[in-house]
């Protein structure tokens, strides 16, 4: 006579599957990341969704993106880049832990000081170059701390399988620089009707400061704050070590 699964049972193979998902869930994000040593990624997950958000609210898709090669992107680009978005880019391993406490810390004070105001706070994040990569790579746009437990286990994955290089190459051709504009390729042209090679020291300092909000700082690309933000970045540039 054969007695029923207890709960305690169905509980341990319910967690069984659910380890066994997770771990099927790594490899396959493993085998991607390991595919980019010698494989363009075509488009990303935020890059996806972004069109898909197009097509929707304008019923066609604009789009421009074009791969080039690491070589083919302006020295001045890749310095404004990490100047403006992770100073220590070459040097860490993916996680600037510094950077993300200093982050929580002003988002805490942004946020006590717009609930003073009665208003919503625009908060500010600390990710590093290689961060930002893994989360629009492959994962959602949603905040929550298993989105983000992910995103550091992809990060770690990103700098063990993918030189410095490689990494800096992939995030210029994908990241956001606009309403559908995606890569500096087509930033470049964008902007200055010309290819991301020959893009100049300040040319490469402007379009490093649209990266924080690509959609709303393209409306104002030629403002006032714009040109003190890239002054900035323009400064930093001579101290930034290229991989």
């Amino acid at each position: 006579m054969t007695t029923r699964p207890t709960w305690k049972r169905f509980a341990l193979r319910w967690l069984l599957w659910v380890l066994v998902a997770a771990l099927a869930l790594q490899v396959f994000f493993l085998l991607r990341v390991a595919s980019m040593t010698l494989i363009d990624p075509v488009s990303t997950t935020f890059q996806r969704s972004e069109a898909w958000r197009l097509a929707q609210h304008d019923g066609e898709l604009r789009w421009a993106q074009q791969w080039v090669p690491y070589a083919a992107i302006s020295p001045h680009l890749k310095r404004a880049v990490i100047a403006s978005e992770d100073a220590d880019f070459a040097t860490h391993f993916g996680v600037d832990w510094q950077a993300l406490q200093a982050a929580w810390e002003r988002n805490l004070r942004r946020q006590a000081a717009a609930e003073a105001r009665g208003r919503n706070a625009r908060l500010v994040g600390g990710s590093t170059i290689t961060q930002q990569l893994a989360k629009n790579l492959l994962l959602s746009g949603e905040r929550t701390l298993l989105r983000k437990g992910q995103e550091l286990v992809l990060t770690k994955m990103l700098e063990l399988l993918l030189s410095k290089e490689r990494i800096l190459e992939i995030y210029l051709n994908s990241v956001e620089w606009g309403e559908g504009i995606f890569g500096a390729e087509a930033a470049a042209r964008h902007y200055f009707r010309k290819p991301a090679a020959r893009l100049s020291a300040h040319e490469a300092a402007r379009l490093a400061v649209l990266l924080p909000a690509p959609k709303r700082f393209q409306r104002q690309f030629r403002a006032g704050f714009i040109d003190q933000r890239s002054a900035t970045v323009l400064a930093r540039m001579g101290d930034v070590q290229l991989p």
